[in-house]
């Protein structure tokens, strides 16, 4: 009986102990939410917005590796591109979209007008896309720099790879992807809502890049984007374009570009033909200054086309002073081309600007030139002294008279000497032979002051 009384006392001692423990364990597995199912609390810290607003080239590149390089400095927790852009070089693009899909700091595009060709290919590159309402994405067809549509085969067949591989990096549909940009298919998905016919280009508003997957969500404003993302709208950050990116987009305009180089080449041409003025070469420095400026800023020249350009313009310099048979003056050409065409985004348009600045120039130097013909260079080289009576030159007078008339030989000829003809000493010359002093001769010639004997045939 004790016995069995000590068994039922450890029994319910036991049974106290693990009711603690059950209740827990109960408590974990039944618990109801919070009131009001709160979700858990956004992620915090930096969040910064990129704007992606102009044409797709080099400038663009090198202000979003600088706006990437701050966030990372920042210790940013997302990056959001703020596009709305037309598109542009789709080697930029590439580059840009193999930076947005690299960073280690998670991105997200929100389109805000329209992410159209190569901007189409930068959004997908992100880990999410939201749209504004009314925004656009696609048409991301091939055109040359006329805008006409670009059909080679392999070019289609690679920028179609870009794309599709872009959509397929967060789940999109690569056949939606490849619609985009190729005419030549057809793309049937009734279940996303896209129907493509052959011929057609797939450009999706944001309600249908909603419903077919290539957008996440939709928002009005960034903010709103970020916060459907779950990240804090507290510390937000508006990477800016500073002032040298602002006049570099400016002056590396095309049209601006070519006046540049007009002024450039003008300016400095006419300063080495009419010197004196000044004006022009400061004009034309300041140019050129201007030009290789906003390209530098840009991303597109280097240090080496400051330097060819300089060495060119020496070498035209030295060849208006130092005899070289055109030499220096045929490299400082060829340097200063290069350099110029190199600091462009694109050697073509570089050589078709400076094709045009170049004739423009030539047709004011040529008026400069003639409006100033007496004060230009090439007086350096013209004597414009004249000896007259007045300052004391007295012209030998031209003795036609002798011709034909016969003397003597005072002095040997050899070639030149003297000689007595019709009673007069004249300083006369031998075509090349030797005559002897006493020797019978004859004038065969008058040349100015020159009076040319020969010896007379007995």
């Amino acid at each position: 009986m004790d016995r069995l009384r000590k068994w039922a006392v450890a029994g319910i001692f036991a049974v106290l102990l693990l009711l603690p423990a059950a209740g827990v364990a109960s408590a974990d597995i039944t618990a109801p939410p919070a009131p009001g199912g709160a979700a858990a609390a956004p992620k915090s810290g930096p969040v910064f917005i990129i704007p992606v607003d102009q044409e797709i080239e080099r400038g663009l590149q090198s202000f979003l590796v600088r706006g990437f390089q701050e966030a990372a400095n920042y210790g940013a927790v997302l990056i959001v591109l703020e596009i709305d852009t037309p598109g542009g070089l789709v080697d930029s693009a590439e580059q840009i979209g193999m930076m947005v899909r690299d960073s280690e700091i998670p991105t997200a595009a929100f389109i805000k007008g329209d992410a159209a060709s190569a901007g189409s290919y930068i959004a997908l590159n992100a880990d999410s896309i939201i749209m504004k309402p009314g925004s656009m994405i696609g048409a991301a067809s091939l055109v040359d720099g006329e805008g006409n549509s670009v059909d080679d085969a392999k070019l289609v067949s690679y920028w179609k790879s870009k794309m599709v591989g872009a959509a397929e990096l967060n789940g999109r549909d690569p056949e939606i992807a490849a619609g985009m940009m190729d005419k030549n298919i057809v793309v049937s998905k009734p279940e996303l809502g896209v129907n493509k016919a052959l011929g057609q280009i797939i450009a999706l508003s944001s309600e249908e890049a909603l419903k077919a997957g290539y957008a996440d969500s939709i928002a009005n404003t960034p903010e709103e984007a970020i916060a459907s993302l779950d990240y804090s709208t507290d510390d937000i950050f508006r990477v800016a374009h500073t002032g040298a990116e602002k006049m570099s987009h400016f002056l590396t305009h095309p049209v601006v570009m070519t006046l540049l180089l007009f002024i450039g080449i003008a300016g400095i041409i006419i300063e080495m033909l009419v010197p004196g003025f000044g004006v022009p070469g400061i004009i034309g420095t300041l140019a050129f200054a201007l030009y290789f400026f906003g390209n530098y800023v840009a991303g597109f020249a280097g240090s080496e086309t400051w330097l060819l350009f300089i060495l060119g313009l020496v070498m035209l310099v030295l060849e208006l002073f130092v005899p070289s048979f055109g030499i220096l003056g045929l490299l400082g050409s060829v340097c200063l081309v290069a350099g110029v065409v190199r600091a462009a985004y694109s050697y073509t348009h570089a050589l078709f600007s400076l094709g045009i600045a170049f004739a423009a120039a030539a047709v004011v130097i040529i008026i400069v030139a003639v409006t100033f013909k007496e004060r230009g260079i090439w007086n350096r080289f013209i004597l414009q002294d004249s000896l007259t009576k007045e300052q004391g030159f007295v012209p030998v007078p031209e003795r036609l008279t002798l011709v034909g008339a016969s003397g003597v030989s005072i002095t040997p000829l050899r070639p030149a000497g003297t000689a007595s003809l019709n009673g007069e000493r004249v300083d006369v010359v031998t075509e090349g032979s030797f005559i002897a002093a006493g020797a019978s001769i004859s004038v065969i010639k008058v040349e100015g002051g020159r009076v040319v004997v020969k010896e007379a045939v007995e």
